[in-house]
């Protein structure tokens, strides 16, 4: 981790980019693509989110650059920009296990 201080600018990108994590829908369609590429009728049968709401959610993950988006024929095609997204939810998931764990054992004694 770096041990340089933050710039302004940098601490809006970045507060930007966790406001486009802070939408489960958002989370759900990161997940299941995933599992590799996909157009937007997979996702939408997929996610079970209409049309309107996914593309919405695709247009903000396009623009923080999670994902990217490529013409296939008929088809726009979604996939992952880069993985890495789940290395920070892999941290936050771990954050909440430990969490968990702590909570119980206090409830135990």
């Amino acid at each position: 981790m770096s041990s340089k201080p933050l710039t302004p600018e940098t601490i809006r990108e970045v507060a930007l980019r966790f406001k486009v994590l802070a939408e489960p829908a958002r989370l759900l369609v990161l997940n299941v693509l995933r599992e590799g590429p996909l157009n937007v009728g997979e996702l939408i049968e997929e996610t079970g989110l209409n049309q309107a709401n996914l593309s919405k959610h695709l247009q903000l993950l396009h623009a923080g650059g999670f994902v990217s988006r490529q013409r296939d024929g008929l088809y726009v095609v979604y996939e992952l920009s880069e993985a890495s997204v789940f290395a920070l939810c892999d941290i936050m998931c771990g954050q909440l296990q430990r969490q968990a764990t702590a909570h119980a054992r206090r409830l135990r004694r």
